[in-house]
């Protein structure tokens, strides 16, 4: 397929845009929470907030007590890491990665996983070859503050109309609002269509092909 190469740099959110992580993080968000007797946030209160931070997360879900928070994240990530299994990719979306990189695309990620979190999935994925550039929350600042997306314009030397963010949260189409940059969103991921929209994205796709049509 030929593109139209309208950018040079897209940027992607990773969990609930490129993997099919959504319905997990939830399960072991909650299941921490349970551990701890807690109050059990809703499914829909933990989709709305991933794509920011685990430490801003932490704080708008259980309060201000930062020693709470360290126990909620150690019961969050044996969770997640006691499943000993990645998430799947969506369909198509390694297929995009390639067609896109055959087509002289450079290609970033910008997410709210920590370092340490995105290379054991890029790593366990065999995904990290396709991407020139990553961008963590803990290294830099959460979204929606545009600083990931910054740093990625000015390490390739790109402007901000031809780069894209892509991202399933009005956190990912926030963030490149606040950065200048275009943004399209998915639908199949964190977020309602509706919360989407309220963001102002260039476009909303339904499934991972159709993102070629908008590059």
């Amino acid at each position: 397929m030929s593109l139209q190469n309208k950018y040079d740099l897209v940027i992607f959110d990773w969990d609930g845009t490129l993997m099919d992580s959504i319905g997990s993080i939830v399960a072991c968000m909650q299941s921490a929470a349970r551990d701890l007797a807690l109050n059990i946030p809703s499914e829909r209160a933990i989709r709305d907030l991933i794509g920011l931070s685990l430490p801003k997360i932490m704080h708008i879900l259980f309060g201000s007590d930062t020693q709470l928070h360290e126990k909620v994240v150690e019961r969050y990530r044996f969770h997640y890491l006691s499943a000993n299994t990645v998430s799947p990719l969506f369909d198509g979306a390694e297929t995009l990665l390639q067609q896109l990189k055959d087509n002289g695309y450079t290609l970033a990620i910008a997410t709210g996983k920590a370092r340490h979190g995105l290379e054991r999935v890029l790593n366990a994925s065999g995904m990290g070859h396709y991407f020139a550039a990553t961008r963590c929350a803990d290294e830099t600042e959460s979204k929606p503050h545009p600083l990931m997306i910054n740093s990625l314009l000015e390490q390739f030397n790109v402007p901000v109309d031809r780069a894209v963010m892509i991202g399933d949260s009005v956190h990912d189409l926030n963030m490149a609002n606040n950065a200048g940059v275009a943004g399209i969103g998915v639908s199949y991921g964190a977020n309602l269509v509706e919360q989407l929209h309220e963001a102002k994205p260039l476009a909303i796709v339904d499934e991972v092909s159709e993102l070629l049509f908008h590059l």
